[in-house]
């Protein structure tokens, strides 16, 4: 049984315990951490998703991510999913957005690395993800301006994307 904190629209803990897989009261949220990754040559890490996932099944995913865990922090949530799905471990993050999702029940803290890690030492996560592969930046904006991303991931980092011209 996965346990998370409940916190309020402004995210704020409540004090109440959510369970995942259960209904989520009205006016409560849990937290999700996601991470686009940059390696320090300028390439994008995409994952590749299970095909067991229910929800877009082999889908690219070019961030590492998931539900914070009772008694996580946003960093503590990043960090954990970012180890478990691709065996990076790393400190250091820049807070993208932080985008409320009021439809999920869901506050999405996004956030961005640029790491110096050997790009053949990524590891998978079984039920998670399938493969991965390292976009350089202009195939990482294809694929980005493509519509062959998951639903809402460009829009939580969209003001970072657009920054950065990215976007179209």
């Amino acid at each position: 049984m996965e346990l998370w904190d409940a916190y309020d629209r402004n995210g704020n803990k409540t004090g109440e315990i959510l369970v995942r897989g259960e209904p989520i009261p009205e006016g409560r949220y849990h937290l999700v951490s996601e991470v686009l990754v940059r390696h320090v040559d300028g390439s994008y890490l995409c994952m590749i998703r299970s095909r067991e996932k229910p929800n877009y099944p082999l889908y690219p995913e070019c961030t590492a991510g998931g539900s914070a865990l009772m008694g996580d922090s946003p960093l503590d949530c990043i960090r954990r999913e970012l180890r478990e799905e691709t065996g990076i471990v790393w400190e250091d993050f820049e807070e993208v957005s932080r985008t409320v999702r009021d439809c999920y029940a869901t506050i999405f803290y996004s956030y961005l690395c640029t790491v110096d890690w050997p790009k053949d030492q990524i590891t998978l996560q079984e039920g998670e993800t399938e493969d991965y592969q390292w976009l350089s930046e202009e195939e990482f904006i294809e694929l980005l301006n493509s519509g062959r991303m998951i639903p809402g991931q460009p829009e939580r980092m969209e003001g970072w994307f657009r920054k950065m011209g990215y976007l179209k």
